[in-house]
């Protein structure tokens, strides 16, 4: 079965933005031009344009000046279209947390050496602001402090990329199935190395971050057997 036309018309002009001969910030043909070109009626083109901007590829702006510009890459824009997959793969068979934890793995140990090396103040403070106190602090808020760490330091690696894995990953690691069953003391301690990747981080000492990220890893890995 053909697919409708505005879903035609995006994969097209999708293809032109990701292929890059389209870049950033260039101006996309006016909406009458892109009905002469392709043949399809305004509102088809529209609805084509309305599906590019919720991927976060277009921006559209009105005025005289405006119209549809391919958008700069962001990585947490982006990231949400990973969420989805990651979201669907968690919940099938085919992917189960030691799959996740192997991929934390493979980022986490690198991107704690990385953040060290090339972090700046700004980074140091958004890790810091993600910390909790497992004393005070609620179940809720300290899974929602832990992805915001770790995103934090995936930023710091000044690698966009890191960040756009980060993001999602992080969101689908942990569920209701997984943090029922931990042990006593489980969030003290991951506050605890937290705390320590910041300080390794904090002095530029990257092999410390480095083991310090492996050893955060093995413990929520026995953790959660």
């Amino acid at each position: 079965m053909r697919p409708p036309a505005y879903q035609v018309l995006a994969d097209e002009l999708r293809a032109d933005i990701t292929s890059g001969r389209l870049r950033p910030g260039e101006r996309l043909p006016p909406e009458p031009e892109l009905c002469v070109k392709t043949g399809v009626s305004r509102s088809t083109v529209r609805e084509a344009l309305r599906l590019l901007a919720s991927q976060h590829l277009i921006v559209t702006t009105r005025g005289v000046t405006g119209g549809s510009f391919v958008a700069h890459p962001d990585a947490a824009q982006l990231a949400d279209g990973l969420s989805a997959g990651f979201t669907l793969l968690g919940n099938s068979a085919s992917v189960g947390l030691d799959d996740f934890l192997e991929l934390r793995r493979a980022l986490e140990v690198p991107a704690a050496a990385l953040a060290a090396a090339r972090r700046n103040d700004e980074h140091l403070v958004e890790m810091s602001g993600a910390l909790f106190d497992p004393a005070l602090d609620d179940l809720d808020t300290m899974l929602a402090a832990h992805t915001a760490f770790h995103t934090a330091m995936a930023k710091a690696t000044g690698n966009p990329l890191f960040e756009l894995v980060a993001r999602p990953m992080y969101h689908a690691s942990y569920g209701e199935s997984i943090t029922e069953n931990l042990p006593v003391g489980y969030w003290v301690q991951i506050d605890a190395d937290h705390r320590q990747l910041l300080d390794c981080i904090a002095v530029r000492d990257g092999e410390a971050a480095s083991r310090a990220a492996a050893r955060h890893l093995d413990y929520i890995v026995a953790s959660t057997r």
